[in-house]
């Protein structure tokens, strides 16, 4: 059976208004879990070296605006800033001195550019182009 030219398929009803917040709000709590996670990840990587050359600083950075820029692909920056949030509490949290005086990142060149350098990654990922994450043509 043929469906008449006048009539059209019908799709499913479009998320109400209740529908909507609890995925933004569930996007953005993962978001700053996932933004807590990298920062511990990678403050615990950044001193790493492999035959004197600072890989750890490179991959720590690499997945920084990895998370940043899937975050905002992901659901715009609501959930960008979340995981921005979640990545300095976990990255200052680990930068203090620990009970017996050890510290993970110190007051050195990598320890700065890991601290300045991840929140720079999200700042990119913060001003890249719209357009870039827009499923749209034109």
């Amino acid at each position: 059976m043929t469906t008449p030219e006048h009539a059209t398929p019908t799709s499913p009803p479009a998320p109400t208004g209740a529908g909507r917040w609890w995925r933004s709000a569930a996007r953005t709590v993962l978001a700053l879990a996932l933004g807590a996670a990298v920062g511990v990840l990678g403050t615990v990587a950044h001193r790493t070296q492999w035959h004197d050359l600072p890989v750890g600083i490179v991959l720590a950075l690499a997945i920084t605006l990895s998370t940043a820029v899937l975050c905002r692909a992901w659901a715009g920056l609501g959930p960008l800033l979340a995981a921005g949030a979640g990545w300095v509490v976990a990255v200052q949290v680990l930068a203090v001195a620990g009970p017996g005086g050890d510290v993970l990142v110190p007051a050195q060149p990598v320890g700065l550019v890991w601290t300045y350098g991840g929140l720079a990654m999200f700042l990119v990922a913060a001003f890249l182009p719209r357009s870039w994450f827009s499923d749209r043509r034109g």
